[in-house]
């Protein structure tokens, strides 16, 4: 399940993966048994002192499933090449200590946080930091057992003993339970500055940037692994008849960066849940381990990301880039970063703040790179509200090809439905609110665009003169503007300085504290 198995000479058994329109009635009984087990799983958490809140019950939750799901991958493995050893001893595998029911209490909570996690943390790595030693060992250096109770720890290992990871129904429906479990954790983590990317907005961005088979796709800003996954789907679902040779260099295309071990284990264990058995997912900063990396060998078809803005790297990060482009912002690292991975022909959608559009002084080094490099080609402008409740900062995004530099860039501003100002926490963007960008968009060659209400195409030579501000709003909306109230218009600018404000005082702060 993990890139470096270089021991096992037999292939896996792939799972299929039953249509999502097509349930069964197996495939209900399945989910409602899962669902009732992880019901049962945040009951028994909810009742222990050392967890408080779905921060610290899915991450409990999920490094118990990363072990279970491990542990049955291995038992194929094992059915498939006799000569299969694993990485960890017999006393800490799953099926050796989480199905004795007998190990409970005291007993329990000593071997899991006096032998089992400092066993996984001290797993033997590779030089190439993507074996199985490095995967595992990388998830356990922030994994702690946070479970105060043997007993309580005890039945909830004996609820996980109810999913089989070797069944593909019981996979297909963990999926989809365990991706209903990481909206409820990114809702949380957003109240301690974590944003993350709406579905919506991440399956547009794919469907877009229009990854193929072959294509190496990048995010280094993987967060849970929603642009991994997608990707992943969008790909399976044009590929129908992909064979095992095929679905094998599909896995190893999807690769990605995360540099906080909570997301990572996240979005490790995502990708397993998605049938994918060697997560190419790295642990640490892309920012400094891509950028000492640029050779020719190291770099990909496709990004996809959403990385962090608002942000302050430390120093001895944007030392890593060449000197008019060091900075501590985050945003921008990530765009300079973005430009020197892609192969020339590469493509690239990535989110971005208002802020990257309208800076005029170190923004333009940025932005003048950027388009005498690459075909920026559109701006899309998302509506306001989308990343609600994390910020109110508007947001957009840019996509790009590397190869040539750019002539013109389209603009389409995305408008909430009729009546609403923004999008909320409780009533978010849908999916279908890009479809009539997606039928403007003009299909793979972005033919026969035309200018309407909500697109409109601005040249090179005029944002050069503009020294690249590209914050650019519709002409029939600026038309608009002058029959709106001044009180309103007037109230709709305060909110906005106070948010970027905000921002400001955060990045000081951080900027402080890195002192």
């Amino acid at each position: 399940m993990l890139a470096g198995f270089d021991r096992v000479k037999a292939p896996l058994r792939r799972l299929k993966v039953p249509p999502r329109t097509k349930a069964t009635a197996k495939s209900q009984s399945t989910q409602q048994r899962l669902a009732a087990v992880i019901k049962r799983c945040r009951d028994i958490m909810r009742t222990d002192p050392g967890l408080n809140g779905d921060l610290d019950r899915l991450p409990q939750m999920a490094w118990l499933l990363f072990l279970k799901a491990y542990d049955d991958l291995e038992e194929q493995r094992e059915i498939l090449n006799a000569d299969h050893d694993s990485l960890i001893e017999d006393a800490f595998r799953w099926r050796t200590w989480a199905r004795d029911e007998k190990l409970t209490g005291d007993d329990l909570l000593a071997f899991v946080n006096d032998k089992l996690i400092p066993h996984l943390k001290a797993l033997p790595k590779s030089e190439s930091g993507l074996s199985a030693g490095d995967v595992i060992a990388g998830i356990f250096q922030g994994i702690d057992n946070r479970m105060r109770s043997g007993y309580q720890l005890r039945e909830l290992v004996s609820e996980l003993n109810k999913i089989h990871f070797d069944s593909a129904d019981d996979i297909h429906t963990m999926a989809r339970l365990y991706e209903s479990m990481l909206r409820q954790v990114r809702d949380a983590a957003g109240d301690s500055g974590e944003f993350y990317t709406p579905r919506p907005v991440i399956r547009f961005m794919v469907q877009q940037v229009d990854p193929k088979l072959g294509d190496i796709v990048l995010d280094p800003a993987a967060g849970t692994g929603g642009f991994l996954i997608e990707s992943l789907e969008y790909l399976r679902e044009r590929n129908q008849a992909i064979s095992v040779p095929q679905s094998e260099k599909l896995h190893a295309s999807l690769r990605g960066f995360e540099k906080k071990s909570l997301p990572y284990l996240l979005s490790t264990m995502n990708m397993l849940l998605h049938d994918v058995d060697s997560p190419r997912i790295s642990l640490g900063n892309s920012l400094q381990a891509l950028m000492a990396n640029r050779s020719a060998s190291a770099q990909v078809d496709i990004v996809l990301t959403n990385p962090p803005f608002g942000g302050a790297e430390s120093g001895d990060i944007s030392k890593g880039f060449p000197k008019e482009f060091q900075t501590a912002e985050t945003a921008w690292l990530f765009l300079y970063l973005v430009i020197e991975t892609l192969r020339p022909g590469g493509r690239c959608g990535i989110v971005v703040p208002n802020n990257v559009l309208v800076e005029s002084e170190i923004g333009a080094r940025f932005k003048r790179k950027l388009f005498e490099t690459c075909n920026v080609h559109t701006v899309v402008r998302l509506p306001d509200g989308v990343f609600a409740p994390y910020t109110d900062i508007p947001s957009n995004i840019i996509f790009f090809e590397k190869g040539a530099p750019t002539e013109a860039v389209w603009f389409y501003q995305i408008s909430p439905p009729l009546g609403r100002k923004k999008y909320t926490k409780t009533r978010p963007m849908q999916t279908d609110e890009f479809a009539e960008c997606s039928e403007w968009w003009g299909g793979l060659g972005r033919s026969n665009r035309t200018e309407t209400d909500n697109a409109w195409r601005v040249t090179a030579e005029e944002l050069v003169h503009s020294n690249y501000n590209l914050d650019l709003r519709s002409p029939v909306s600026l038309a608009d503007l002058a029959h709106r109230p001044h009180g309103e218009l007037l109230q709709e600018l305060i909110a906005a300085e106070e948010e970027i404000l905000s921002l400001l005082n955060g990045l000081h702060r951080a900027l402080e504290d890195g002192k």
